[in-house]
């Protein structure tokens, strides 16, 4: 029987050429399929362009022996990510599965666009970090460990205001001399072996639930099959399981498996596996989801609980585009934002609650929108601060996506200028709601009720008995006022009517007012109205009232925004 292996996935992340490759081909010694970039244009230029994989074992450490004796090895599988600004999307994907981080910063260069946005991405995607200072043979012998140590300070800096305020900074030399140098000693690396195996902890793997696949891998071996090399993200599969490709809807039998050349029975969540199937053409799986057949659908919209991402600088609107990535795929959607009414405790949600009312967002708000719309007092400054607690978005993409169970999201702006030192990572969440049917907008979104907050202003033009005054300015004169019959209105002396109906073809209306008018507001209209009968009646009425001088009627409605009726509510 093979020992028990604890596979570990390392995310290798950082600038492009901060020298990754290059790390994990020092520390690796069994290098998996995908390893060190199959692409021949990252062979010319040398930089990852897709996920590499590879990895090396190591006696396990005590701390993890005290926890599970039935591990013998630790195996770490490092996932060399890309650099480049254009392949963000393939990080995101690989993010999911990453149980600790190693941040790569060229210690001649410090901090990089690229390397901010893979702090944003190890934030929201993982617990541990540990960041490596490569490339520390380019600098000047004589103040080499000044320097270093410099550039530690300005990284813990750097990092205090992120959930990987305390993890520990390590400078090595992955390659001295650069790629080109013939195979030198590297430097620092029994230094990083000690720190991952110290910093490594039993990750919670479950078994349980639908099995799911993201290969990153497939190609084929002549009398054997294609082999499909990826992750388990979820669940477990074992030999002469039926498993299907989510792509292209082809269900197909495991013949045979192996993680890291070693053949196997089975694995689980978290695993690195080849698995082997047969009659299926490689062409039609670069990379993709696997899983148990009819786990995966194809999904037309989603909604998701969201957040604003606080390095991104732009605003975060309302039916603008954003490119999502969420599973193994990126695709544009267009987004609506909304909130919830109530201040209330976060808390993990695992579905999306149609029972309750939301507030339409004109933009989804960082923690700073919310506290500038406190200081502006604006009128729905409460409104903001209790979405910005809460707050979610209503995807509907150009085209169906297909993707996990509440898998993580991330919507950004990756036609933002790649060489611009800025973040163009939005906001990201965790799908909530998968909307699978195509007519959508009238089967699901009629359900959704996020609502605005509508108001109206106007001015009383006289009164006609003491229980009815006639209306003017609140409605253009094309307006069909039969639609607001019933509404109530408030006056700004207190009164509260109702609109009868219409009066004239002018936008005027006819308000009646239950309780009547208090002796003050009739003082008022009839004084205006005898001033009116003078002889410059005519130029006042067409004259606008200047404020402050006459009676204003307000009125104040909600209209549900995939209301196909469009009804205007009052509370």
């Amino acid at each position: 029987m093979m020992a028990a292996i604890l596979n570990f996935n390392v995310g290798v992340l950082g600038h492009i050429d901060s020298g990754k490759t290059s790390l994990c081909k020092a520390l690796s010694t069994v290098a998996s399929t995908a390893a060190f970039d199959k692409h021949p244009q990252s062979k010319e230029r040398g930089i990852t362009l897709d996920l590499g994989f590879s990895s090396f074992s190591v006696d396990v450490p005590t701390h993890i022996k005290e926890q599970d004796p039935k591990y013998e090895k630790l195996q770490f599988t490092l996932v060399d990510c890309p650099g480049h600004a254009s392949l963000i999307k393939t990080i995101i994907g690989g993010a999911q599965i990453i149980d600790l981080m190693l941040l790569i910063v060229d210690v001649t260069k410090g901090m990089q666009t690229q390397t901010a946005e893979c702090l944003v991405i190890g934030e929201i995607a993982c617990e541990r970090m540990v960041v490596v200072l490569n490339k520390a043979d380019l600098l000047p012998e004589a103040k080499r460990d000044q320097m270093i140590e410099k550039m530690k300070r300005k990284m813990a800096a750097t990092l205090k205001s992120t959930r990987f305020a305390d993890a520990p900074i390590i400078a090595v030399a992955a390659k001295p001399g650069g790629p080109e140098a013939p195979d030198t000693e590297a430097v620092g690396l029994q230094e990083l072996m000690d720190l991952l195996k110290k910093h490594t902890y039993l990750p919670s793997r479950d078994a349980s639930g639908p099995f799911i696949f993201a290969v990153d891998h497939c190609f084929s071996i002549r009398g054997q099959g294609t082999v499909m090399t990826g992750t388990v993200l979820n669940g477990t599969v074992a030999i002469n399981d039926n498993v299907e490709v989510a792509n292209v809807k082809e269900v197909k039998k495991v013949k045979s498996m192996q993680m890291f050349k070693q053949p196997v029975n089975s694995a689980m969540q978290g695993d690195r596996v080849g698995i082997c199937v047969t009659q299926f053409d490689p062409k039609l799986l670069e990379r993709g989801l696997v899983c148990t057949p009819g786990t995966l659908t194809l999904i037309h919209a989603a909604i998701l609980k969201v957040k604003k991402i606080r390095f991104f600088k732009g605003a975060c609107q309302t039916k603008a585009k954003f490119h999502i990535t969420m599973g193994h795929e990126t695709v544009m959607a267009r987004v609506q934002f909304f909130g919830s009414q109530d201040s209330i405790e976060e808390e993990e949600e695992t579905h999306f609650d149609f029972s309750k009312e939301y507030l339409y967002q004109d933009e989804l708000y960082g923690q700073e929108g919310a506290s500038k719309g406190k200081e502006n007092g604006t009128a729905d400054s409460e409104a903001v601060q209790a979405s910005a607690s809460q707050q979610w978005a209503l995807l509907e993409f150009e085209k169906p996506v297909i993707c996990p169970q509440k898998c993580l999201v991330i919507g950004s702006r990756l036609d933002t200028d790649i060489h611009a030192n800025t973040c163009r990572l939005a906001f990201h969440g965790r799908l909530l709601e998968p909307v699978v049917d195509k007519n959508y907008s009238e089967t699901v979104l009629p359900k959704l009720k996020v609502f605005k907050n509508k108001s109206k202003e106007g001015m009383v033009e006289r009164m006609t008995d003491e229980y009815t005054v006639i209306g003017r300015s609140l409605f253009k004169k094309e307006t069909n006022i039969q639609l607001f019959v019933g509404l109530k209105v408030k006056l700004s002396t207190g009164e509260e009517g109702v609109i009868e109906g219409g009066f004239g073809q002018s936008g005027k209306f006819k308000i009646r007012i239950p309780q009547g008018l208090q002796p003050g507001t009739v003082q008022v209209l009839s004084a205006a109205g005898k001033k009116k009968k003078g002889k410059k009646a005519e130029e006042e009425e067409a004259a606008p009232q200047a404020p402050g001088q006459g009676i204003q009627i307000s009125l104040q409605f909600k209209k549900y925004i995939f209301d196909p009726k469009k009804k205007m509510i009052q509370t």
